[in-house]
């Protein structure tokens, strides 16, 4: 009791000490701010990912990224991909970890019903790492956005679940439909390993062969909502967050892993 009598007041004091931070402080205390920092691998990079050396705007009133600043879980990476109301259309986005092993977590393209794109993926992050999107709108400019993450041990961390589990459910899709702020959300949960090649099976301590989602379709009707080409940096168990305007017609997903596998399911 007298430990939950002084507790309180602690906390209280805590809080009233961080609201009384200026307003850059305040954001590094609680991890909010966690600006992209200088990255010498970025820079060898960028002209392989984005086809030039110049480097991209970094423009909120267009794009925008975040991520923790520090990740709960280096295999499980929130990252959250956002535009204002009225920005304009984005075609295609590279996903870049820029310390990973394979740093292009992914490729994607996005059909008008997304617009403006509110995006989420889980993400493997292995070391300290900036984390960007660049994004290629209609008209051709290239526009950024990133946050460093503080994370490490991602890409080999070990599978969630055993190699039997595994096989049993690989495959799975579920798909869910809310409503946020006025836009219908959509999020797609794939059952799948996602195995990086860097993993030891738990059992008999030999790494695991890479095995992923290689690409991955998304269809409302005829018209496209998203499409993925990816690497070993999605996270296992993949979910897919997204808002859309929602159509009369049935979600469809094709998805086709790195060994041929192939699934597809309609919602």
């Amino acid at each position: 009791m007298m430990r939950g009598l002084i507790g309180a007041p602690i906390r209280a004091l805590a809080c009233a000490l961080l609201l009384a931070l200026p307003g850059a402080a305040l954001a590094q205390a609680v991890g909010v701010e966690n600006p992209l920092q200088p990255s010498p691998e970025w820079d060898d990079m960028r002209s392989a990912v984005i086809g030039t050396d110049d480097e991209p705007i970094i423009d909120p009133a267009i794009l925008d990224l975040s991520a923790p600043f520090r990740a709960d879980n280096p295999a499980l990476v929130p990252v959250r991909i956002t535009q204002p109301e009225g920005a304009p259309a984005i075609v295609a986005l590279a996903l870049v970890i820029d310390h990973n092993p394979a740093p292009v977590a992914a490729e994607f393209t996005f059909g008008p019903a997304l617009m403006p794109l509110d995006f989420e993926v889980r993400v493997r992050v292995d070391a300290y790492s900036d984390v960007r999107a660049i994004a290629t709108l209609a008209d051709g400019r290239k526009v950024m956005a990133g946050r460093f993450v503080r994370a490490s041990g991602g890409c080999a961390a070990p599978a969630g679940k055993s190699m039997d589990q595994v096989r049993a459910t690989m495959g799975e899709m579920r798909f869910r439909r809310t409503e946020d702020q006025g836009r219908d959300s959509g999020t797609l949960m794939i059952r799948h390993p996602n195995f990086s090649g860097l993993q030891r099976d738990q059992v008999t301590l030999l790494t695991i062969p890479a095995e992923f989602i290689q690409t991955l379709q998304v269809r409302q009707g005829q018209d496209e909502l998203f499409t993925m080409d990816a690497g070993i940096s999605i996270s296992e168990d993949p979910v897919f967050r997204f808002a859309y305007n929602d159509g009369d017609a049935p979600v469809t997903v094709h998805a086709q892993d790195t060994d041929g596998r192939v699934w597809d399911a309609r919602f």
